[in-house]
């Protein structure tokens, strides 16, 4: 849930101490990015320039009401019992969170910005500038917020199970670890979210603190991406990034961001590329417990990429081998092509979720299938190795075409054969429309 810089990077800028906060604040956005949407619903421009592209540039367009519910403070210190202990679930970078609940009996969760904090006035009006106006089953709800005098909470939808790091790491002898399926499945919808951020919010959205505490999960392990504070309006037109401070989570930030400051989609697609690691292995981004040489994530798993015999190493060993050999195969292809140093080699977020929802779709469409069709393997020496079995179930696979390498282009060839098709659609669309328009011209011109 907190942020800070990735490295060593300027301090955060202070917020001017001349300002009076004690007037009750109404939150605008600038009218040419009040509304991100998506299909038919999008912005009719893209033509967002200099200091008006960012969001925090408030004070230049303030012709626009944001749609969230203004709470009092005394009503949000109601809500939860003025604060008391019993009712706090955490604490990250922008503050302290209580479970509360509205007088209309809902469940919420209040966040209290910590004035002494990283995060500051400035990520708190991101914050709702960015959830009033994105709406997406994968991303949180926004109920409200409240800035009452010198006070800044959020108040958002309560989300039951807590967040994604809360099931993966440091967990209690009693507490039962994530399995396979759920883990795909959880990658499948974090994905979707940062999707619509990326492709179907316009202008397109780069999150930039994508973690797994920042990955809340509903009844069902259903997963919405929270905290959106450090979010920022991605490049439009013939701009290729965004120009920012480094700012993020240690161990998440992408190479090329955290040396240049320079920002684009496949910044997050790197971020989520560490995330599915974790799931994959069960392991932290960054554990400064584990040996030397292990301690990073990233450059620990990315020399077993190489070797097919130590694949089953990459697999969290509290799975107890209780997961399909080619999905874990599979799972690392995806997250071997997010990490890629150069940006230009990481897939788009879309691709991903292509490859991951058919991950996910295969483990339930096959879940109850028996041993010859292949589909779990507990490997009982608990080392590993390649599996060197057939999949019939996936194309009947050789042991070469174990390898992440392999599954990439087998995955890419999937891909591939998506865009085709959905092309072929689009252009049939546009035949239909076109024919349509012209035999209208035709009525028109006739009967003129």
């Amino acid at each position: 849930m907190g942020c800070f810089s990735c490295f060593d990077s300027k301090e955060e800028e202070k917020l001017n101490p001349q300002r009076d906060d004690r007037k009750e604040v109404h939150l605008t956005a600038p009218s040419n990015i009040s509304r991100l949407s998506s299909g038919a619903d999008r912005l009719k421009t893209r033509s967002i320039n200099g200091s008006k592209r960012e969001l925090l540039g408030l004070k230049d367009a303030p012709d626009v009401q944001i749609a969230a519910h203004t709470f009092t403070f005394r009503e949000l210190a109601a809500a939860t019992s003025n604060f008391r202990p019993e009712s706090f679930i955490g604490e990250g970078g922008f503050g302290r969170v209580y479970k509360g609940r509205l007088p209309s009996g809902q469940v919420v969760a209040v966040k209290q910005l910590d004035r002494n904090g990283l995060q500051g006035n400035r990520e708190f009006l991101v914050e709702v500038l960015m959830l009033s106006l994105l709406h997406h089953p994968n991303l949180v709800n926004l109920i409200g917020y409240c800035a009452d005098g010198d006070q800044r909470l959020l108040v958002y939808e309560f989300m039951p199970l807590g967040s994604l790091e809360d099931h993966l790491h440091d967990l209690p002898p009693d507490k039962e670890p994530l399995d396979w399926n759920t883990r795909m499945k959880i990658a499948a919808g974090a994905a979707k979210g940062l999707e619509y951020l990326h492709d179907k919010a316009n202008p397109p959205v780069i999150y930039r603190d994508f973690k797994s505490s920042n990955i809340l999960l509903e009844e069902n392990f259903f997963p919405k991406l929270s905290d959106f504070g450090l979010a920022k309006l991605g490049p439009t037109g013939d701009k290729s990034h965004v120009s920012t401070r480094v700012m993020g989570t240690y161990g998440y930030c992408a190479p090329e961001y955290a040396m240049t400051g320079q920002l684009t989609v496949k910044s997050d697609v790197y971020s989520f590329g560490v995330v599915f690691l974790e799931l994959i292995t069960g392991r932290k981004a960054i554990d400064s417990t584990m040996p030397q040489g292990e301690q990073n994530l990233v450059a620990w798993a990315r020399p077993l990429f190489n070797d097919r015999r130590k694949f089953a190493k990459l697999a969290d060993p509290r799975l107890q081998g209780q997961f399909p050999m080619r999905g874990l195969y599979q799972a690392l292809a995806v997250a071997s092509m997010c990490i890629q140093e150069q940006a230009a080699a990481r897939p788009l977020i879309g691709d991903v979720v292509t490859a991951l929802s058919y991950l996910a779709n295969q483990v339930d469409d096959k879940r109850n299938k028996d041993d010859r069709g292949g589909r779990i393997c507990r490997n009982e020496d608990g080392a590993g190795g390649g599996s060197g079995r057939k999949w019939p179930d996936l194309d009947g696979g050789s042991e070469k075409e174990d390898s992440p390498r392999e599954t990439a282009r087998m995955l890419n060839r999937d891909l591939d054969r998506e865009r085709a098709v959905a092309e072929a659609k689009m252009w049939g669309e546009n035949w239909r429309e076109k024919r349509r328009q012209n035999a209208q011209g035709s009525f028109d011109g006739t009967n003129g």
